[in-house]
């Protein structure tokens, strides 16, 4: 009973010294996150305000937002009474290994920096990273954000882009599309050309200049095989992609040009 009776009182000495200290470092840290996302809206305001791009504003936005809340859970530590230098070099040592372990990510965070001040792409550009295409929405620490013109997300890491071959199309201003088209070899290619250059007249979004390229592209064994390569404006892709392919195909069908069916080999005559 004595043994029990010392420890309740080690215990309540223990809560009455730490309790305080404990409801201030949690008061802090609700106070200071729910202060930190005012100051980042306020800093957000103020950035817009002097003409910081949305390319580079969400990037400051992410280290000021870190740096704030690294500060607050320091705040918070001293509070608790833990020594901070014995803390410094235990979170060293912890950083290493975590830079160590996530050497990928740091890389994706260089990159992030390079992109920022070389400005390969911005917020709204159409972009094109080796298979993947789309409108750029965020520019982030580690990633880069792109929707699809078929309103897919994709999240490309940083460090790919940086490695990779990227194709601005907002730079030019135009987008190529690549439309492949089937032709029989018994059918005459430039009236297949006058039909495809007459069905794609209607369509107002195709752009004069550059001009639409008409040309046959490869030879495979049931059809000669046609490239259709109209310019567009970027945010008019899929758009003129889907309206392209439609009037193709009744253009074809009001001048009887047929197709090759793959189940079975017929011989023929080729066209003009």
């Amino acid at each position: 009973m004595e043994k029990l009776h010392e420890y309740l009182e080690i215990l309540i000495d223990k809560t009455v010294f730490f309790a305080p200290r404990i409801i201030g470092a949690a008061l802090i840290f609700w106070i200071g996150f729910k202060l930190i996302k005012k100051i980042i809206g306020l800093i957000d305001k103020t950035l817009k305000k002097t003409g910081i791009s949305d390319t580079m504003r969400p990037f400051l936005l992410s280290i000021i937002s870190v740096i704030l809340k690294i500060a607050v859970i320091f705040i918070i530590v001293t509070i608790l009474g833990v020594d901070l230098s014995g803390m410094l070099a235990i979170l060293a040592a912890v950083g290493f290994a975590i830079g160590m372990s996530l050497q990928g990510s740091l890389g994706n965070f260089a990159s992030g920096i390079l992109i920022m001040f070389l400005k390969p792409y911005e917020v709204d550009d159409w972009i094109q990273v080796g298979e993947s295409f789309g409108k750029v929405k965020e520019i982030g620490i580690f990633s880069t954000i792109v929707i699809t013109p078929g309103d897919k997300v994709l999240i490309i890491p940083n460090s790919k882009i940086t490695d990779d071959v990227v194709a601005n199309y907002s730079k030019k201003g135009v987008v190529r599309l690549e439309i492949g088209v089937s032709m029989p070899y018994n059918e005459d290619f430039p009236k297949v050309k006058k039909v495809i250059e007459d069905a794609l007249k209607p369509i107002d979004k195709i752009l004069e200049t550059p001009a639409l390229e008409v040309g046959i592209e490869n030879f495979d064994s049931h059809n000669i095989l046609i490239a259709v390569r109209p310019y567009v404006k970027p945010d008019d892709f899929w758009e003129v992609t889907f309206a392209a392919h439609k009037e193709i195909k009744k253009e074809f069908s009001r001048h009887d040009i047929k197709v090759a069916y793959s189940e079975g080999v017929e011989l023929g005559n080729i066209g003009g």
